[in-house]
């Protein structure tokens, strides 16, 4: 999320910042160059003074004319500006250079027969750093009795006029980068703050995922709103957690309450058998049944005690553990003719042994249950990754992709093995015990035929993990 958040409020401030930017640039530019224009302007109104008196004709030499004619070569030698007064004609009263004319089209034609009409120059095109060519012309009409006589017009280089501008810009452009990065630290703090408590609200989410419910997310930070989320969040949390304690306890309870009962109704079953004769098929048959219920009952408080147990996970030796359970169920393989392999090398997990050494029980016992005399089920641990998994591949008659969808369903049992002893609670009690410590258990179809167990869990410390 918050890589779609920040590009967003990039983007958003990057936007701002140029949409200021531009025109602070292009008024920088027209302030630098009317700066500029009224110092022409001033210049060429000076001109104009002295040359309003100059007479256009006359015997000898005009004194104003020639010291026309010195002011203007004085300024070209001095700021490499070219101006003259020129009348009406286009004929030169004084210019400096001395050979240099208006020109017939162009900007300067068009400021020069602006000012013939009276009007100074005022709004010559804007000169940008790029053109390295371009000259500012500002013509100012010479008025003589009310009657424009002359022009005054100047010819300026610009290359001092770009260069303020691009230093200018330069200014603008540090200013702007110098934003940016201020936008782009307050846009990391902002999504920080705002999702703070998005990520932690995911963490513990997480964390009752996976079967640590007491876990609860610390409303102090973030948006109000997200802040009552939090508080909402740890209000549902407390009452899910509640309803399955209720739930636990209620299992718990009933299966045990529940089993005094069954011993003595199993008692008064066997005492009934005394007085029947020898070989009734129905006192079998309630024999039978009550040491199914029985089954099922410490099934249920079994998986009762599970899922209320904490996991303790610790740096244990998976594979001398699992050579260890695979010696204890050796005996009942033998007995059922099924040869029963380990190959469990030196590799260590953070696990409950206690709890893993109950999983592994419950899906050794499924293997041999359903495995015939004479076929063989394996029994490897190594690790994988992140992980160390035992895998425990059997070859009995398997399961179907159906079946392999529901299988570690509690109660759940395939319709083909209903006369297998069971009371399908055995792999959702490995299920439950090896999710509380941070691994998991996986079912497939194990080749040419049967099924293949994986059970995982984790090689880092669960600290590390988080």
């Amino acid at each position: 999320m918050r890589t779609r958040l920040l590009p967003l409020l990039i983007v958003l401030m990057a936007g701002v910042l140029l949409a200021l930017g531009f025109p602070l640039a292009a008024a920088l530019a027209a302030s630098e160059q009317q700066r500029v224009v009224v110092d022409r302007l001033d210049d060429a109104a000076r001109f104009a003074a002295l040359a309003q008196f100059v007479s256009e004709s006359g015997p000898g030499v005009d004194e104003r004319r020639v010291t026309l004619g010195g002011e203007l070569a004085s300024y070209h030698d001095v700021y490499d500006i070219r101006a003259g007064v020129f009348y009406r004609g286009n004929r030169a009263m004084a210019a400096a250079p001395g050979d240099w004319v208006v020109p017939y089209d162009g900007e300067g034609r068009r400021a020069f027969n602006e000012a013939l009409l009276g009007r100074r120059s005022h709004d010559p095109p804007q000169v940008w750093p790029w053109q390295d060519g371009a000259r500012l012309i500002v013509a100012s009409p010479v008025v003589r009795d009310g009657d424009v006589v002359a022009v005054v017009v100047t010819d300026s280089p610009t290359r001092q006029l770009r260069s303020r501008i691009l230093h200018g810009w330069l200014l603008i452009f540090a200013g702007e980068a110098a934003a940016m990065l201020l936008a782009v630290g307050a846009a990391f703090r902002l999504t920080g703050w705002v999702l703070r408590p998005v990520r932690v609200l995911d963490a513990v989410t997480h964390d009752i995922a996976t079967g640590r419910m007491n876990s609860r997310v610390a409303a102090a930070g973030g948006p109000p709103e997200l802040r009552r989320l939090a508080r909402s969040f740890n209000e549902m949390a407390d009452n899910v957690e509640e309803a399955l304690e209720q739930q636990r306890a209620f299992v718990a309870d009933a299966s045990h309450q529940l089993r005094n009962p069954l011993a003595a109704l199993l008692l008064r079953i066997e005492l009934l058998a005394l007085e029947l004769p020898e070989g009734n098929e129905e006192i079998a048959s309630v024999r039978t049944e009550g040491k199914r219920l029985a089954r099922v009952l410490d099934d249920l408080l079994d998986l009762a005690l599970a899922e209320h147990a904490a996991a303790e996970p610790r740096l244990t030796d998976v594979g001398a553990l699992t050579a260890e359970r695979v010696a204890s169920w050796r005996p009942v393989a033998e007995d059922k003719g099924v040869v029963l392999a380990g190959e469990c090398g030196a590799v260590t997990a953070w696990a409950d042994p206690v709890a893993l050494s109950s999983a592994l029980d419950a899906v050794i016992d499924n293997a041999l249950k359903f495995t015939p005399a004479g076929e063989r089920v394996t029994v490897g641990a190594a690790p994988d990754g992140e992980n160390v998994t035992v895998v425990v591949a059997d070859h009995g008659p398997g399961l179907t992709e159906e079946e392999l969808g529901r299988v570690g369903d509690r109660f759940w049992r395939s319709g083909r093995h209903q006369n297998v002893k069971g009371s399908g609670l055995g792999l959702s009690i490995a299920r439950v015990l090896l999710t509380a410590g941070g691994g998991g258990v996986a079912f497939s179809p194990n080749e040419p035929h049967g099924l293949r167990v994986t059970v995982t869990v984790p090689r880092n410390a669960p600290a590390e993990r988080a």
